[in-house]
């Protein structure tokens, strides 16, 4: 985590089992083509899978990290896919949002939170 840091980022929780994943995921890919770091974390999930998504799907995450017993999940406090994290240019949390992201809530409320990020 500490060569993710000097840069705000979202962490995104993420599975090719979950359904609000898939509907969520075009909307991540447009949200780093506009410019936001996005990481992904793979959860719970079949690697191979998970790969040939990103290849179908493509890929909005820069590093796409892969969390196969739910260890990583666990220390978050995730309690389902998706769930997406603020992080700060210091690599600390600073907002968490449970449930898939669209236009309209990252227009409305979540883009705020992002860019205040320092």
């Amino acid at each position: 985590v500490d060569d993710l840091r000097g840069e705000p980022f979202l962490l995104n929780i993420w599975a090719t089992w979950c359904p609000s994943c898939k509907w969520e995921h075009p909307y991540l890919n447009s949200l780093s083509q506009e410019g936001v770091r996005i990481i992904g974390v793979n959860y719970k999930d079949e690697r191979d899978l998970a790969q040939a998504w990103l290849q179908d799907y493509a890929n909005p995450y820069e590093i796409d990290l892969y969390d196969p017993n739910g260890d990583l999940g666990f220390e978050l406090g995730v309690t389902g896919a998706p769930e997406t994290f603020f992080i700060d240019s210091q690599g600390v949390i600073q907002y968490r949002y449970q449930g898939p992201i669209d236009s309209a809530l990252w227009q409305d409320e979540l883009k705020a939170v992002y860019e205040n990020l320092d």
